[in-house]
């Protein structure tokens, strides 16, 4: 094998592939010492190296020495190749005879940890169309679910979702905030992006079509070198330039240093699960990523990212034959060039049978078309890896690995290696089908459990409940479902479906709902106007827009990311702001308002209106005392009907149950 590590050649100045590299024996131990101390932050953000003494700084280029690749740095599981896992047998049969829960079932028991039993009819039908689409399902979705006993019941409702379009709008969400997806530049000016919606359209289409992963990922890397007649695949490569940018930066080099860096960064992190970006100005503090490593990747790059004073970032526009050379940056100082380098990958990635092999066409140099291939190549250990702990995370609130963009040392062991390896050997088996991985992980016992005790429980389920909180208090190893709090973006939308103002048209430029008059105040001449066609604010909010220096308030207040970075896990807080927005928010009241409205068009009696308010914000009938408290409300005010059952819907639209999925 040869290995995919560099060296400078003797008074050129110049990093070659091959060849015997001098090894820096300290580094690792000088590393675990600044990790022991706590000299250097955890992130891996890069750190300002120490100034240089005058003799030290003469031929910086010349002393740059490149660590070789060992078998040691190989060792981190991450690297690993992907193992070829068999189910357990027996594991779990009793449970749910499905292959997941063959290997969940197996680390329970070695923990002396018992599941719980499934979730009833109305908890599990909420869970799974917020899952899949984000939003509530229906009233009569809910009654055909819960009178529906056949044996595959639950296996119809799973296929009626994936098929809806409402799918690719729900996961494009999840895609955009990896892909730090804005429709303006940030920065001071906060220009908007042309077209920039194109992505977001291009990413909700790819996922409804079931796009196999690993072509997703080498139309976005790759779209227009590997299908030049094709418009949507030039705006699939929109994901590379989607970070920030500052036009009308006066020193254009260092805005081209400042976009590619960005963009190798990110590719590394979205699709690797590596923090790369650590290595731009020097050599990665705790994996074995070298500088030489980061300036190739972002060499693959150079070629394609035009830069023209004070236009926007669009799609990657090759420049061909690109005849400039590429340079590591020392310090990360664009000013200072380091040896010059070749295009290529991350070395500690590269396997015997997966190296980067750039795809010349006569209007292409092919570099991310070698890229892209090396990226999904059933050899590459961490790309299947990453993406179905992504989709995991979503599915249960936690990856099996509990930092999804870093697999690096720094990163969390896996919780159950053996079923990570088996779900990302599963994907590739069948076909990379998103879809497919969806229904294997929805259909498990493991998602049906109930995800808090039950209130007739027996004595052992009590015991067993009371076991797993002692155990394992964070539920790493699912021996219940996690609950989990909705997105901004699925509250607004619940809100919407929820009165029946939804509009569910599809694509095209984005919407500006109104905003709060306090807001407006604040904000600069155009930076927000209002969509004219007010039928177009009740749109679904993926399609509203997304201006990076002003988040949509109710987005911004449920933890939606700046979208300065690739985000890959929303925080959930909980904040006043929070419960004063949904609680006295002019939005929130007019869909109180409208519901109300429906509710009374359509309901003739009180009873059946309040089952009726309930049904459709929280997706059950009122349970216990309930019904007796909010018949005792209604009768006791001095409002009017209609202002009653507004301020019910208004009151249940607060409950933490309308944002929160058991």
């Amino acid at each position: 094998m040869m290995r995919i590590q560099t060296r400078r050649i003797a008074g050129s100045g110049r990093v070659t592939l091959g060849g015997a590299v001098t090894r820096r024996p300290a580094k690792k131990w000088i590393g675990r010492w600044m990790m022991t101390v706590g000299a250097v932050i955890s992130s891996g953000l890069p750190v300002p190296l120490p100034a240089l003494a005058a003799e030290e700084s003469q031929d910086e280029s010349a002393k740059y020495v490149e660590t070789a690749i060992d078998p040691y740095d190989r060792d981190h599981w991450a690297f690993q190749p992907i193992a070829n896992v068999d189910v357990p047998v027996g594991g779990g049969a009793a449970w749910g005879n499905h292959p997941i829960d063959a290997f969940l079932f197996r680390e329970l028991e070695r923990q002396g940890l018992r599941p719980q039993p499934p979730a009833p009819a109305h908890t599990l039908i909420r869970r799974l169309t917020f899952d899949l689409t984000g939003l509530p399902p229906t009233p009569s979705e809910i009654a055909e679910f819960q009178s529906d006993d056949g044996r595959q019941a639950y296996a119809r409702v799973v296929d009626r979702l994936l098929d809806s379009p409402r799918y690719g709008e729900r996961w494009a969400q999840h895609w955009l905030d990896l892909a730090r997806f804005a429709e303006t530049d940030g920065f001071e000016h906060d220009k908007v992006r042309a077209d920039a919606w194109t992505y977001r359209d291009w990413v909700v289409s790819a996922l409804n079509d079931d796009m196999p992963y690993d072509e997703f990922v080498r139309r976005q890397i790759a779209g227009d070198e590997l299908y030049p007649d094709d418009p949507s695949a030039r705006t699939a490569t929109r994901f590379c330039l989607s970070g920030p940018d500052m036009p009308d930066i006066n020193l254009a080099k260092e805005r081209q240093h400042s976009v590619l860096n960005e963009v190798a960064s990110a590719v590394g992190e979205v699709f690797l699960g590596l923090q790369v970006g650590c290595a731009q100005c020097h050599d990665h503090k705790y994996d074995a990523i070298s500088q030489a490593d980061f300036y190739r990747l972002r060499a693959v790059f150079e070629p394609a990212v035009k830069l023209r004073k004070n236009q926007s970032l669009s799609v990657l526009d090759e420049t061909f034959p690109y005849e400039h050379a590429s340079h590591l940056m020392l310090r990360g100082d664009f000013r200072r060039l380091g040896p010059e380098l070749d295009p290529g990958v991350i070395r500690v990635v590269s396997t015997k049978t997966n190296v980067y092999l750039p795809q010349p066409t006569d209007g292409s140099a092919g570099l991310r078309t070698g890229l892209a291939n090396w990226l999904v190549s059933r050899d590459n250990p961490l790309t299947a890896r990453v993406i179905v702990n992504r989709v995991w995370q979503h599915h249960f609130g936690t990856g099996l690995v509990e930092t999804p963009s870093e697999f690096g040392v720094m990163g969390a062991d896996p919780s159950n290696s053996d079923l990570l390896d088996w779900l990302a050997t599963e994907l590739v088996r069948r076909g990379w089908s998103l879809k497919d991985l969806h229904r294997l992980i929805v259909t498990s016992a493991a998602y049906r459990q109930h995800s808090r005790l039950a209130d007739d429980a027996s004595p052992a389920d009590r015991d067993a409940w009371a076991v797993g909180l002692k155990q394992d208090p964070h539920n790493r190893l699912l021996w219940r479902y996690p609950r989990w709090r909705l997105e901004g973006e699925a509250i607004r939308d619940a809100l919407l479906a929820s009165s029946g103002q939804i509009n569910f048209k599809m694509g095209g430029p984005s919407v500006r709902p109104p905003l709060p008059k306090e807001l407006v105040g604040t904000l600069l001449k155009d930076q927000w106007k209002v969509t004219p066609d007010e039928s177009e604010h009740d749109r679904r909010s993926i399609y509203v827009f997304a201006r990076r220096n002003l988040r949509y308030p109710i987005f911004e207040v449920f933890d939606r990311p700046s979208a300065n970075a690739s985000c890959a896990d929303r925080g959930a807080s909980t904040t006043a702001p929070q419960s004063l927005h949904l609680l006295n928010s002019q939005f929130t009241f007019s869909t109180a308002q409208h519901l109300s409205k429906q509710i009374m068009q359509t309901e003739s009696t009180q009873e059946s209106q309040v089952r009726a308010a309930f049904l459709r914000t929280l997706g059950r009938t009122p349970v216990g005392d309930e019904l007796d408290e909010v018949n005792e409300f209604l009768s006791a005010g001095q409002l009017s009907r209609a202002d009653q059952l507004t301020h019910l819907c208004l009151s249940l639209f607060n409950c933490s149950e309308f944002v929160v999925i058991d």
